[in-house]
């Protein structure tokens, strides 16, 4: 029906008679003369509607937006000065010969170019939503981002290999969706958080190189980063190391970056520690373009009369500074604010000193309630650890460590953004390695696989899940990405024993093990490989790319943070019939039923 897309035609194109097909984007009557935006997924051309045509004239007159026309003319150049850069088609217009409305459409629910949605109307109306400009440019740089990883895996060898949607429910962290089974009355699939046993169990197979770019579900409380689907670049490979594995995938990013966005990423990636990225920045997936840093200052009041110091600094927690340049300038609103936003963290305040004059080591110099509290001793220790000078401010973090990260680590990152304490850099990732085995689940009393439970150990850190588990480290590796979770993996467990004392030292015993991962370990018996691999976040990368502030502005059709799609009205009620093939019954709806009958 066409010849062209809207936005291929250029001044190449001068002379030609072409055809085009698409919406009304806008119309622009100019005194006899008609404008009409034509818009197709590749972009726009100015149409041009003389009246010198009587019947094609007369349909332009009762063109509204979104109307589905075609348009058959001669491609002219534009009048000198009325040239749009912006536009890859903006030299030239199409003088028309003929139009045809393809299709009437009623008045849409919201004009394209509107600012200041609702996101609820946009996902509403997600059909009119996913044809605005910016959602189109997104997913067409999604499939480029696709295309990319898939052009990269096919050269080195990877196979797509698909791997199933219904399988059995296997404790990974995050809550299964379950479906019933008709054929087994009281049994359920699990859809898969990831494909993690599956693709192990291929390299068990043989297949040497896997990858998959897949839908993955999680049960869990969403926010801005997270859906109940996503979207996984899901990898694995036999017979190569950590330090391979992370090479390899390193290369395939810059790949990718340089392909979808035209940009290249820093050759080669930095790597950091799992406890240093702790340490000095709050978070395992740190912004390295905020240049605000951590400091540790535990030892340093472990003494003080400020039990809010004192008390963590004795029982096992952490007492941290953060260094604020120049930061003696915030207000006090701003300082309320700040603690404030520490506190959605489990903070329970932000402790502060004002470094007026970095001489004197006292009320004089630093003005703070808390300086009467703290001897000489920590005051100078506090200066000299965070390099503070006169006009700075210094925040303090103290209560469980795991508290004390996440709200300094947040905070930093508001502040560098925020007051600009940031290096210019556009993109800063960063490997972070040498994870933690276990971490312990102070709720359940009991040991945790910090990664998954198939996860390897270090070399020589074997001994160590049964005599020291939380000293034990994994050949674990996540790619952070400005701040964000590119995404992780690890080496895997490719020894049965191996296998059984991680799940052992997890509190697993032989029963569980056999109930729930009894096909891996039977597998993993028949000679398996040396293994490893990670996951990508595709939806994530896109974000990112896109500079967009969610991944439901990169996903078609997304689901809202209470799990719904607004435009499919799901999750809905279903019919008595199908549940009783299910053999199911709604407890809601029978304990209704027994009320309406007593009353």
């Amino acid at each position: 029906m066409r010849t062209h897309y809207c936005g291929e035609v250029n001044a190449s194109h001068v002379d030609q008679i072409v055809t085009l097909c698409g919406w009304n984007h806008r119309r622009r009557d100019h005194g006899g003369v008609i404008f009409i935006d034509l818009r197709d997924r590749e972009g726009l051309a100015q149409i041009v509607c003389d009246p010198d045509r009587p019947e094609m004239f007369k349909i332009a007159e009762d063109v509204r937006n979104e109307y589905v026309l075609k348009v058959t003319g001669k491609v002219r150049r534009r009048p000198a000065g009325t040239e749009n850069p912006n536009l890859a088609s903006g030299e030239i217009e199409i003088l028309c010969h003929e139009l045809e409305v393809l299709n009437a459409a009623v008045t849409p629910p919201f004009q394209l170019d509107e600012e200041n949605l609702s996101e609820n109307v946009r996902l509403t109306h997600r059909v009119i939503d996913l044809r605005r400009p910016q959602m189109q440019k997104n997913l067409m740089l999604r499939y480029k981002v696709a295309m990319a990883f898939r052009r990269f895996l096919d050269d080195k060898g990877f196979i797509d290999i698909e791997t199933p949607m219904l399988t059995k429910s296997t404790p990974e962290g995050a809550r299964d969706y379950l479906v019933p089974s008709r054929v087994h009355p009281g049994q359920f699939f699990a859809l898969p958080q990831s494909p993690q046993l599956f693709k192990q169990l291929l390299m068990v197979a043989g297949y040497d190189r896997y990858y998959q770019i897949t839908k993955c579900f999680r049960d869990e409380d969403l926010r801005a980063d997270r859906q109940p689907e996503f979207t996984q670049v899901d990898i694995e490979t036999s017979f190569l190391t950590e330090e391979q594995i992370t090479m390899l995938m390193e290369e395939m990013i810059r790949s990718v970056f340089k392909t979808a966005l035209a940009v290249e990423l820093p050759n080669p990636f930095p790597r950091m520690s799992y406890a240093e990225a702790m340490n000095r920045y709050g978070s395992d997936k740190p912004d390295l373009r905020v240049t605000l840093e951590l400091t540790e200052v535990t030892d340093a009041v472990a003494d003080v009369a400020f039990k809010v110091f004192s008390g963590p600094a004795t029982s096992g927690g952490r007492v941290a500074a953060l260094r604020v340049p120049g930061g003696a300038s915030l207000t006090r609103g701003e300082i309320d604010g700040y603690t404030e936003f520490v506190k959605i963290y489990g903070a329970r305040g932000l402790a502060y000193i004002k470094v007026n004059d970095a001489s004197k080591l006292n009320e004089e110099g630093l003005q703070s309630p808390i300086v009467k509290n703290l001897h000489e001793a920590a005051l100078k220790t506090i200066i000299e650890r965070t390099g503070a000078q006169s006009g700075d401010l210094i925040f303090f973090g103290a209560d469980k460590t795991k508290v004390v990260n996440d709200a300094l680590g947040a905070l930093r990152s508001k502040l560098g953004h925020e007051k600009g304490y940031v290096n210019g850099k556009a993109w800063e990732p960063l490997w972070v390695v040498d994870f933690p085995m276990f971490e312990y689940d102070e709720e359940n009393k009991r040991w945790s696989a910090c990664h998954h439970p198939f996860t390897s150990p270090k070399d020589g850190h074997e001994v160590l899940m049964e005599t020291d588990p939380g000293a034990c480290l994994a050949k674990a590796y996540d790619l952070a990405l400005n701040g964000w979770e590119m995404g992780g993996g690890s080496v895997r467990i490719h020894r049965a024993e191996v296998q059984e004392r991680v799940f052992q030292a997890l509190g697993i015993g032989p029963e569980e093990q056999q109930a729930k991962f009894g096909f891996l370990l039977d597998a993993l018996k028949y000679g398996a490989p040396p293994h490893g691999g990670l996951a990508f976040g595709l939806d994530r990368i896109v974000t990112m790319m896109a500079g967009a502030e969610s991944i439901r502005d990169v996903i078609a059709f997304p689901k809202t943070q209470r799990a719904q799609c607004l435009l499919t009205d799901a999750p809905s009620d279903v019919d008595e019939k199908q549940l009783r093939e299910l053999h199911i019954r709604l407890r809601q709806k029978v304990e209704t039923q027994v009320e309406v009958g007593k009353s």
